[in-house]
């Protein structure tokens, strides 16, 4: 039970006053929030949308509409108390606080309450993270995984049969630098003293790419291991599927210690030993979508023509050398997602992940099972990628609707989001940290990363820096508990509560710059007040006693009880909205004003020391209805609450 029932029972009293008076309802009736509690709890821009038919002004339509509604039509309106037309054209309605808020109080109680069936159970596949395996994940590629992760989550709670991918990229040409710095410029294959993906990016891959500038035959090494990967040579492949392993392994550490799993990875090793790419290729060509080109800039080349996009070497397949290029790679991945071409692999468990989760992998050869973990050609595939590849998604997109003859528009999405930033004092505190060091023209301005240039702080870097700011405090606040154990988990659980939530409360358009202090802060839009506000509550119900399951929910008549109550029914709304937008800030949002409402709340009436029973019972079942429906909320950003902070 929630507040679009109420928002349902206004509606239809809408459309039985329509049919009474003559006029024909319009299919969406357009409701709002109003501005002003003195304006009602919903309002329908009714009056604009029958004016015309009616030709009477709206203020007119609605003074009919809501005298038809109070005067003839049945008095048991379920959720409804009242209605009135206002001079602007809208009609507010005001909602029967009793009944709406009980029914909201033994529904947000329980569990699965704000779910909803907006996906019926469709197949989803989720790619995020997708980190070039040859390198730590830096703290940019935390919004990917937070933003990819929450989309999951958000689907799979509203009845999506979701599975989560993560691309490797084992044969590309940051792999093959960390190939070549071990093979032939003597870094060794093993570091006992740093995490192996620190080692191999901070270490292997910026110094290689330093020894480019001055050793020109280095490049000439990287064309040879580039086709050993690609034609799976004795002496080439097996080491770098050790090293990219060893890195993966690593990589996937990190993404768990930030509450992400997955279900399956797939290799591009594979996807090339598979002629995946040739199967689509072929069909590319026979079709006509792939054209060799003559003449001109890309004269001995393979491009897609598509209309609406400028030229440019996004849109060539094959060099005039006969490598394929990063979109053609992308290509064969896409179509097997949308069920354009057979899956070819095969599978076997990489490992088991901290929450329980088996997580699978492709493979090329006749090994394994053959039975898939994930739907190929599902309802529906979602690539969370920055923007600034947008244009490169546009283009797969384009070539897959030429193949399919289909609008895969609505099948194929690509979750876009702007590039994020480190602020300058975090910047400046984060210098210290580990080898990832930004160089010194970085001090006075946001960081941007760059794997390659060594401009970069690794995520791991950035978490340990983030809990141990978390457990100075957590310490502060509990001298007089004796339990390392606890310290450790809750700031740990503080620390990835910061970093999610600053990353996933913004708008996706919006370049983020993520600040370690402003992060931690208890009061403000953070993740840390949210963890804060719920073992408030939390400990308010440790001394409570139970109430009996029949509550006085009209006792709950006070501004800052009504406003806390009302906000609990909207949880729903908020996820549907999260979900069809595609963008988790609108629960972060609604994550915050919970809390505000119900520090508010706190901060108005006693709950404990109530002396009448029934009142405290009711108030009992609001804090511990706001726990649980907060709880799911911050779930669902992948963020776990403490019981005490």
């Amino acid at each position: 039970m929630s507040f679009r029932e109420f928002v349902k029972d206004a509606e239809g009293l809408v459309r039985q006053a329509c049919n009474s008076l003559g006029y024909e309802a319009p299919t969406n009736l357009d409701w709002s929030v109003p501005p002003s509690k003195e304006l009602g709890d919903v309002s329908f821009r009714t009056g604009y949308q029958l004016s015309k038919v009616a030709r009477k002004e709206p203020a007119k339509v609605v003074a009919e509409i809501a005298k038809k509604i109070e005067e003839e039509l049945p008095t048991n309106r379920n959720y409804v108390r009242s209605v009135e037309g206002h001079p602007s054209g809208y009609l507010n309605f005001r909602f029967e606080p009793t009944s709406l808020f009980l029914d909201v109080l033994k529904a947000a109680v329980r569990e699965g309450y704000g779910s909803i069936d907006l996906g019926e159970g469709a197949s989803v596949l989720v790619e995020h993270t997708s980190v070039n395996p040859n390198k730590a994940l830096h703290v940019g590629h935390l919004r990917n995984v937070a933003i990819g992760d929450s989309i999951a989550r958000l689907l799979q709670f509203t009845n999506h049969d979701v599975r989560v991918l993560n691309y490797v990229d084992d044969s590309g040409l940051q792999v093959a630098d960390v190939i070549v710095g071990i093979k032939y410029l003597g870094f060794a294959s093993t570091n006992d003293s740093k995490k192996f993906d620190h080692y191999a990016g901070d270490d292997i891959y910026v110094s290689v790419n330093r020894r480019y500038e001055t050793d020109s035959s280095l490049a000439e090494k990287r064309k040879l291991v580039l086709k050993g990967i690609e034609d799976r040579d004795e002496d080439i492949f097996p080491l770098a599927s050790e090293i990219t392993n060893k890195i993966l392994k690593e990589q996937l550490r990190t993404c768990w210690r930030f509450n992400a799993s997955y279900d399956l990875l797939v290799f591009e090793s594979d996807i090339i030993a598979s002629k995946l790419w040739e199967e689509a290729f072929s069909a590319l060509k026979s079709k006509g979508i792939a054209k060799l080109e003559t003449e001109g800039t890309f004269e001995g080349c393979w491009i897609v023509t598509i209309k609406g996009e400028k030229e440019g070497e996004d849109k060539v397949l094959v060099r005039s050398d006969g490598t394929a290029t990063y979109v053609a790679k992308d290509i064969p991945f896409a179509a097997l997602k949308t069920g354009l071409i057979k899956d070819r692999f095969t599978y076997d468990q990489f490992t088991v992940q901290p929450n329980g989760k088996h997580l699978w992998r492709t493979i090329a050869k006749d090994a394994g099972t053959k039975k898939s973990p994930v739907h190929w050609g599902a309802q529906k595939s979602i690539a969370a990628i920055g923007s600034e590849q947008s244009r490169l998604q546009r283009v797969i997109l384009r070539v897959l609707e030429q193949l399919s003859g289909e609008d895969l528009s609505q099948r194929y999405v690509h979750v876009g989001y702007a590039l994020m930033t480190l602020s300058p004092k975090t910047v400046a505190s984060l210098t210290d940290l580990g080898d990832s060091k930004p160089s010194q023209e970085q001090d006075a301005h946001a960081l941007r990363m760059s794997g390659r240039k060594g401009l970069y702080v690794n995520a791991d870097d950035v978490f340990d820096a983030v809990k141990n700011a978390a457990l100075v405090e957590t310490k502060k606040r509990n001298p007089n508990i004796d339990d390392q154990h606890w310290y450790d988990d809750v700031s740990e659980k503080i620390s990835i509560s910061a970093v999610r939530f600053s990353l996933l409360k913004q708008d996706l358009d919006k370049t983020i710059t993520f600040d370690l202090e402003e992060s931690l802060k208890l009061i403000g839009e953070t993740g840390p007040y949210m963890l804060y506000t719920y073992a408030r509550a939390n400990s308010i119900l440790s001394k409570a006693e139970s109430p009996d399951e029949t509550i006085n929910a009209a006792l709950l008549e006070s501004e800052t009880e009504v406003d806390l109550i009302t906000s609990l029914s909207k949880f729903d709304l908020n996820v549907e909205k999260a979900v069809k937008m595609m963008a988790p800030k609108w629960i972060a949002h609604y994550s915050f004003e919970l809390c505000e409402s119900f520090n508010k709340f706190y901060e108005k009436n006693r709950v404990l020391q109530t002396e009448q029973e029934d009142l405290r019972f009711a108030r009992i079942t609001l804090v511990r209805a706001f726990q649980k429906v907060l709880r799911r909320s911050l779930e669902l950003l992948g963020i776990d609450c403490p019981e005490k902070i």
